[in-house]
């Protein structure tokens, strides 16, 4: 890991520190400020559904992100050069498919059905009225999203080591202390404050940092001169080879690795905790400038990650950074720019950070609170105490994704941080992303095709992971296990899951016959009008 030797105490480390201190003041500020507005249940999950266009883009966006953005996919265009840019198209194609084909109708429902939460939609979608569509959505999120909020924990740690040296826990204790003490007290609208204050610094600072190597190398032609002296093959789309530097090509297995790339934007088409943010709008009206927001958004900050890493590769060999490639962003900005202005670049590597952890939390909270606690235990519960027991179940769960992000570092803290969120943000797609495409465009998904879809995704992933591979290894298939490796686990467990709900949906008579009313719904969603 990369390591700094200057004294803790010098110039620059306070200047650096003085930027971190202001970014956490603004956010504990947001957080009291948002305490304000907090008067029922509905304000502490969806705002009071009340958000206009640009909150919600800027939140969704920054929440769809995580530190896998400023660490990972840098990292990513260092280690492979143009390739990263596959990620980039998968991301502009599930950002921009889940804004122009799903969030109207999914708005115009939940609006109709009076939804607070995914879980709340899923209910009033299926007719499901025994409360285990509910309660299986709700576990999958109380156990995925500590996990998930664990890795950004660990990311958490790695910056503040590699900006500022410290000892990885300590930086982990102390970026994850800010975040609990704004979420609990200002709830999904601290979040979504926060998360345009944070988005904005993220895109800014991956406009900002590219440009910045370019005018160090001195021109564009003089950047790819430096890139296709240290490996011709980052500047294509295929890559590098693995075989050392001059190899690559068009392969089986580059293809294969390619569409998992680009499938990493599946997950936009119905994590709950992106899809959230449609709840919380006040009207359909704000959904097409939401869409421009949140696709320029994509575009300059993911582009602009994957040529921090893509230019950083012209003027930082391996041994400059450490060897660790998600090492790129902290070690440019660090070296090419004043120490304060370093400073705010680690306030925006937490922002990408938080901006992930206080969703996670807000969503995982919800499902615990009110789709378990509440709806299905205590129907009559009081928005006061709801909201003080959110404040608690949201505590709870930070202080368990905080063990899990101690746990990853004790077991393995050399795992790329691109990789091991990806993971994190896999199982919660491949979980909810079939039921929810398929819950606003196909009449016959029942009740049971989207409880054995969720558990079917939810499953598919540790075993695509962890337990398939081996399998194959150890029968001689070494070929399918290594094309597996490549593709990852994200698009055959959301594969998986939409074949299982079409399957089991169609041979669910009984529970097809329950869904009285469903061709209304289903008018509406797409009209906003209801039939003559």
């Amino acid at each position: 890991m990369f390591q700094h030797t200057r004294c803790p105490i010098d110039t620059d480390t306070i200047m650096k520190l003085a930027a971190v201190a202001i970014y956490a003041s603004i956010l504990l500020l947001i957080g009291y400020l948002a305490s304000k507005k907090m008067h029922n249940i509905r304000d502490y999950f969806a705002s009071g559904k009340n958000l206009g266009f640009f909150n919600v883009a800027f939140s969704a966006r920054a929440t769809g992100e995580s530190a896998w953005l400023l660490l990972g996919l840098t990292g990513m265009g260092y280690a492979v050069g143009a390739k990263a840019f596959w990620v980039v198209l998968g991301e502009m194609i599930g950002v921009g498919g889940a804004w122009i084909l799903m969030s109207r109708r999914f708005k115009r429902l939940t609006d109709r059905y009076d939804s607070v939460t995914v879980p709340d939609y899923l209910e009033s979608r299926f007719r499901d009225n025994g409360h285990w569509l509910r309660l299986i959505a709700a576990g999958a999120l109380v156990i995925f999203v500590p996990i998930y909020a664990g890795a950004q924990v660990f990311a958490t740690g790695t910056a503040f080591n590699a900006f500022l040296g410290w000892d990885h826990y300590v930086g982990a204790a102390v970026g994850f202390t800010v975040v609990m003490l704004y979420i609990t007290q200002g709830g999904f609208t601290a979040v979504v404050w926060s998360d345009v204050f944070q988005g904005s610094l993220m895109v800014i600072g991956l406009v900002m940092l590219p440009l910045v190597i370019l005018n160090h190398v001195g021109s564009l032609p003089e950047v790819t001169s430096a890139i296709s002296a240290v490996d011709p093959h980052l500047l294509t789309l295929h890559g590098p080879g693995t075989e050392g530097p001059s190899t690559g090509g068009w392969t089986t297995s580059t293809i294969i690795s390619i569409i998992g790339l680009a499938a990493i934007g599946i997950g936009f088409f119905g994590s709950p905790q992106v899809f959230v943010r449609y709840i919380s709008m006040k009207n359909t009206k704000q959904i097409l400038p939401g869409t421009i927001t949140a696709l320029i958004w994509t575009l300059l900050a993911d582009s602009g990650a994957v040529l921090v890493g893509l230019f950083g590769r012209a003027i930082f060999t391996p041994d400059n950074i450490g060897n660790i490639n998600d090492n790129i962003l902290p070690h440019a900005s660090l070296t090419l720019l004043p120490a304060f202005v370093a400073g705010i670049f680690i306030a925006m590597v937490l922002s990408a950070i938080m901006s992930t952890i206080d969703s996670l939390l807000i969503v995982a909270s919800s499902a615990g609170v009110r789709d378990y606690w509440q709806k299905t235990r205590h129907p009559d519960m009081s928005d006061e105490r709801l909201m003080s027991l959110s404040r608690k179940v949201t505590l709870g769960l930070s202080l368990v994704a905080f063990v899990i992000g101690i746990g990853i570092m004790l077991y393995d803290k050399e795992n790329g941080v691109f990789w091991i969120i990806i993971f994190g943000w896999s199982g919660i797609a491949a979980t909810f992303c079939p039921t929810m495409i398929l819950s606003l465009f196909w009449k016959k998904l029942t009740s049971n095709g989207a409880k054995c879809a969720m558990v079917a995704g939810f499953l598919s992933v540790p075993l695509f992971k962890f337990v398939i591979p081996p399998l194959l290894n150890n029968s001689g298939n070494e070929v399918i296990a290594g094309y597996l490796a490549d593709l990852d686990v994200l698009l055959p467990s959301f594969l998986i899951g939409f074949v299982v709900a079409i399957v089991v949906s169609l041979l669910d008579k009984k529970g097809q016959a329950q869904l009285v009313g469903i061709d209304e719904d289903f008018h509406f969603a797409k009209t906003g009008n209801d039939p003559d």
